[in-house]
């Protein structure tokens, strides 16, 4: 083979590659966001919380672009979830999860899309262990201030999930290359994972060992959420501490 024919069938697997891989504008920086939390047809109530909750700096870290595809895990009444569909855009796709057990969500997801949010939605009601995208279907899993979650046990319930499973479900939803982003309340370092079902917190060292396990691997971390005054032993509804935790956010990325 010559060296031209070497070149040229190299050429043609660049292009190939470049064919196949998703085309998406640049990752949204902290700035980009400015004019969607000031977005008038965004809820007053959800504004409230920007100061604590920071999320321009939060979804900047997760590196969304308009046109991905997002599963976002256990989004409660679903306030990140609004700024995660208009960040992504009518050409993206967001999908929920929440376990049945978290009832109050249902409703709350409704009231939105009754002010009209959320087009670019879809809701899926599971367990964390069992997710319901096919296999590599999403760009990004994001989990915010969930992961000790999956060491509670409501009552009347059995479990939210496995937690190793879990984790292995995270891998699975993910396309090659994706990212799944991680935040939470911090417990101190080497508490048992029980304090997930007792002050809602968790070490983020176990979240890191469980991501660690199901394949990912750490591409950053990021301390705007960091609170040294929280000594990281209050539930976290504590009035004297609540929304004020100290809180870890991890970027993980799937190999490709």
């Amino acid at each position: 083979m010559t060296t031209f024919t070497r070149a040229a069938m190299g050429a043609l697997a660049a292009l190939a590659l470049a064919a196949a891989s998703p085309a998406f504008a640049a990752p949204l920086k902290a700035a980009d966001y400015a004019k969607l939390l000031a977005d008038p047809t965004r809820p007053e109530a959800d504004r409230k919380d920007d100061a604590a909750r920071k999320p321009a700096e939060v979804l900047a870290f997760a590196q969304l672009s308009p046109g991905q595809s997002v599963m976002e895990i256990e989004v409660g009444r679903g306030w990140m979830t609004e700024l995660i569909s208009r960040a992504v855009g009518p050409k993206g796709k967001v999908v929920t999860q929440n376990p049945p057990e978290f009832a109050y969500s249902g409703p709350a997801m409704v009231a939105r899309r009754e002010k009209g949010g959320l087009a670019n939605v879809t809701d899926t009601t599971t367990h964390f262990d069992a997710l319901q995208p096919a296999d590599r279907s999403v760009d990004r899993v994001l989990w915010m201030l969930g992961p000790h979650e999956v060491y509670f046990t409501p009552k009347g319930s059995t479990g939210l999930g496995d937690p190793a499973k879990t984790y292995a479900e995270i891998y699975r939803v993910l396309k090659p290359g994706g990212v799944f982003v991680a935040m939470d309340h911090a417990a101190n370092a080497g508490d048992p994972t029980t304090t997930g079902g007792t002050i809602h917190r968790v070490d983020p060292a176990a979240v890191l060992a469980a991501a660690k396990a199901a394949g990912f691997r750490l591409e950053a971390k990021s301390d705007v959420l960091a609170n040294p005054a929280d000594d990281r032993t209050k539930m976290v509804f504590d009035p004297t501490i609540r929304r004020h935790t100290d809180q870890f956010l991890f970027r993980f990325v799937k190999p490709k």
